[in-house]
């Protein structure tokens, strides 16, 4: 399943720019409202989707996601097609129509496919199978770099029709592999609706958070890394368009990307297999000191990207901000799942996810604007702004025994 979806992932955003800013013209405020509008849409679905989880099935939840999914990017793709060279604008709508659907789909599958893997294995042998998944992610990564850019020069749409098929793909799949054996699901009393059913697992997952300063704690620190996370990663491929420029070689903006993207991603092999030999899965105060480097290291490669002078320093940034992020996801979540109960761990995750929609949806607008209205060098700089916070508390985190 993850070797599926980073397929389909890289296949289509290691090129997404391409498509966007010079076959639909979109500029910074547009992007960064590209996103809002997701983010929007998670924050408003995944708190239902996730008690949909918890309350029936996660198998059902993610299986339904992945179709959605394949839906959405289909239509995305579709997009400069559909609107038929009429407007820019008939376009950008269509996209935002896609891009409700993508949404939706995410939420189906955010919490529930980490739920149901704990819930088969165990929280024991999930952080180990997290880093094992993610090795194959990130080469799953590396084959859809060449499928991105190959399509892209075709025709910088296509790599959106093949993300949208590689979903549908794995949604049948899933739908003849993927097995569901120790999730319950809730005994609902006769006169209780599915919506009551719904309300009473929320409320649980609720009460879960509200009593757990860790988890409250990851909240907020979901909350602003996720406002950075989406200024630097709509406009980092923009900024090398427009701000930095690329060295005088025959060589097209997607196979550009491509590159870029393999070499990060190549990187960040070597940099989960380093973690997952040298790095404690099971303690979480090693795993906070870990969290409080890795996000040290994004706030000074961020700046850096901010103010290089040119593409190799700019180009340096991306690869060492691409090793963090590789190595911070399977300890994120190795750390949050040893913190939450199987009954309701969807939901809360769920939850998490919701502050990290908020984030996105606060935070992405504003770091357009300064986009917009200064530059996209500014907004960089905002966003690695927004991580400072992080260090604090990772750091305090840290101390504890």
């Amino acid at each position: 399943m993850k070797f599926l979806t980073a397929l389909a992932g890289s296949t289509i955003f290691t090129t997404y720019s391409v498509y966007y800013v010079a076959k639909l013209g979109f500029n910074p405020l547009q992007l960064m409202l590209i996103g809002t509008v997701l983010e929007l849409t998670v924050l408003v679905f995944e708190g239902i989707t996730g008690v949909v989880a918890d309350t029936y099935s996660r198998r059902l939840s993610v299986i339904l996601g992945m179709f959605i999914l394949g839906g959405g990017f289909t239509l995305e793709g579709s997009a400069v097609w559909l609107a038929g060279g009429t407007s820019q604008l008939s376009a950008y709508v269509l996209v935002l129509g896609a891009q409700l659907l993508f949404g939706l789909g995410w939420t189906f599958i955010s919490g529930a496919d980490t739920a149901w893997i704990v819930d088969e294995v165990g929280e024991e042998e999930a952080g180990s199978l997290f880093m094992r998944s993610r090795r194959l992610s990130l080469a799953a990564s590396l084959l859809g770099i060449g499928i991105s850019v190959g399509l892209s020069t075709l025709m910088p749409n296509l790599p959106y029709l093949a993300g949208g098929a590689i979903y549908f793909a794995a949604g049948f799949y899933l739908l003849r592999c993927m097995r569901e054996t120790k999730f319950q699901s809730r005994n609902r009393e006769p006169q209780d609706s599915h919506l009551r059913a719904m309300r009473n697992t929320w409320l649980e997952g609720a009460a879960v958070v509200r009593s757990s300063p860790l988890l409250i704690t990851m909240v907020f620190v979901t909350l602003l890394e996720s406002a950075a996370s989406e200024g630097y990663d709509r406009l980092w491929q923009v900024h090398l368009i427009n701000g930095i420029g690329f060295p005088d070689l025959p060589l097209s903006m997607a196979a550009w990307f491509g590159l870029i993207g393999a070499a990060e991603t190549l990187l960040g092999l070597l940099a989960v297999h380093f973690a997952e030999r040298r790095i404690d899965m099971g303690g979480e105060r090693k795993l906070s000191a870990v969290l409080l480097l890795l996000t040290a290291v994004r706030i000074a490669c961020i700046a850096l990207l901010a103010l290089s002078p040119s593409f190799g320093f700019a180009v340096s940034a991306v690869l060492i901000t691409g090793m963090a992020a590789s190595v911070a996801e399977p300890v994120y979540a190795s750390w949050l799942n040893r913190n939450l109960e199987s009954r309701s761990r969807a939901t809360v995750l769920s939850m998490v996810s919701q502050s990290d929609a908020l984030g996105q949806t606060a935070g992405g607008p504003v770091v357009g604007w300064v986009g917009s209205r200064f530059s996209i060098r500014a907004s960089l700089l905002a966003a690695s702004i927004l991580l400072l916070p992080l260090l604090g508390v990772f750091g305090r985190g840290s101390r504890k025994r």
